[in-house]
């Protein structure tokens, strides 16, 4: 059904697309083709099976959506891969737009372009069975009392010191992987992803794994939104903005949301 669907959307965006191919004509790496860059691996639900060629996935499914509406082929559609850190860099890219949850800052909007926004990411709260167990609850003074780890280079620390306020400093890491490890080894309670990530996580890379609640997007003064990387001063944002706002209009960007994100229904609200 996934696959039925998604490609419905890519050949209805496509229909008009081609009609008006020409916005991206000499504005890519390699002309007639979009490369596009995503993680090394890329993980569910933003790209299935680490095959983001196969259109299944969010970020998959956006990037081919986008495309079309551009005017490419599937086939013109070549993949690289980069880590996180390397691509919001200042320098030289081998990549026309990378997908991999960028959230749009000002600081690496001065060294980076972004398209408008693909997704608004509610943040969640991921903790362990076991401090369910000793009482943690959705709630902000449960939240407060509960030893956190946060990525440096990622927006979850400025939201955990200063919305959620913790009673101790949060403990830092070098990336997601470093964290989850810390909390399976029960040095920290408790971090916050995106919530895709977040389910993700503790269904799949943590025995004892829980997402105790997702803050609401729409309280938060800037909410994190992601979206395509492109290298600093990119002739391609306008191209991929429209590209966006079609899709946006059309209805396609909102049902490959349901599609593929619709497992965020059930969360608690952190209150």
């Amino acid at each position: 059904m996934k696959t039925i669907l998604t490609a419905t959307i890519l050949t209805l965006t496509a229909t008009g697309a081609f009609a008006d191919a020409h916005c991206a004509a000499g504005k890519t790496l390699t002309e007639g083709t979009l490369t596009i860059a995503t993680g090394n691996p890329a993980y569910y639900p933003w790209v299935i099976d680490d095959a983001p060629e196969g259109k299944q996935g969010f970020e998959a499914a956006v990037a081919y959506a986008i495309a079309a509406e551009m005017g490419f082929a599937d086939d013109a559609v070549t993949w690289v891969r980069t880590s996180f850190d390397e691509a919001i860099q200042p320098g030289a890219k081998n990549f026309d737009l990378n997908m991999q949850q960028f959230s749009i800052t000002d600081d690496r909007d001065r060294v980076v372009d972004f398209s408008a926004p693909y997704y608004t990411a509610p943040q969640a709260v991921m903790t362990t069975i076991e401090a369910v167990e000793a009482g943690a609850r959705p709630t902000m003074d449960s939240l407060r009392a509960m030893k956190w780890g946060v990525v440096a280079s990622t927006t979850a620390l400025p939201v955990v010191m200063e919305r959620i306020k913790p009673d101790q400093s949060p403990l830092v890491y070098d990336d997601n992987a470093n964290i989850t490890a810390a909390m399976q080894a029960g040095q920290i309670d408790a971090a916050l992803f995106d919530l895709p990530t977040a389910l993700f996580t503790a269904a799949v890379l943590m025995d004892n794994g829980v997402v105790l609640g997702q803050f609401d997007p729409s309280a938060a003064q800037n909410p994190d939104q992601f979206g395509a990387l492109m290298p600093e001063g990119s002739a391609l944002k306008e191209c991929v903005d429209q590209a966006l706002a079609a899709l946006t209009d059309s209805g396609a960007l909102a049902a490959i949301e349901a599609e593929w994100l619709q497992d965020a229904v059930g969360v608690p609200l952190i209150k």
